[in-house]
């Protein structure tokens, strides 16, 4: 007679950020489209939608719950004739992308004056954002020096792991 106990699996509250960063990586690279985990109280859940490009997290305890929504996709009419192709503007921008999952700022509080606008000039270590993950505020740096063309997300907007942020022109 087996009077073993079944060891308990660890707690998914011990999880810190980038064990739940590598996880949605893992999830993306093998193409699972949900990814659920329950333990003492905590549970995570993971739905990804490859085709709208959306991953939802929801937590049924502390950190409150994020939210992506997935992003409307239109169908295009066909063209009754070829039309002249359209000219890429982004060419030669380098794109400033998330380097996690969290809520995008582009000031360092309400009210704030934002790190970066359109058209100022940035180094490497010039600070473009804050990303708030799990309760705490990550400064997102340009990485590349040039000037900022385009900001691509609205503050206070929920972000993905690589969605870029800002098009920064090298020149």
């Amino acid at each position: 007679m087996n009077t073993k106990k079944p060891t308990e699996p660890k707690d998914v509250s011990g999880l810190d950020r980038s064990d739940i960063e590598r996880l949605i990586e893992v999830i993306h690279d093998k193409g699972i489209q949900e990814f659920e985990l329950e333990q003492g109280g905590m549970k995570l859940r993971i739905v990804s939608n490859r085709a709208a490009a959306a991953t939802q997290i929801v937590y049924a305890a502390e950190p409150p719950a994020v939210h992506h929504a997935p992003a409307a996709v239109a169908a295009a009419p066909a063209a009754a004739a070829p039309a002249a192709a359209p000219v890429d503007e982004t060419a030669g921008l380098k794109k400033v992308t998330s380097p996690m999952v969290g809520t995008f700022y582009r000031a360092p509080s309400p009210g704030a004056k934002n790190f970066a606008e359109i058209g100022d000039k940035v180094t490497e270590d010039s600070v473009l954002c804050i990303i708030e993950a799990m309760k705490l505020m990550n400064e997102i740096k340009a990485e590349v020096r040039g000037t900022v063309r385009k900001v691509l997300v609205e503050n206070g907007q929920p972000v993905e792991y690589g969605q870029a942020l800002f098009l920064v022109d090298p020149n």
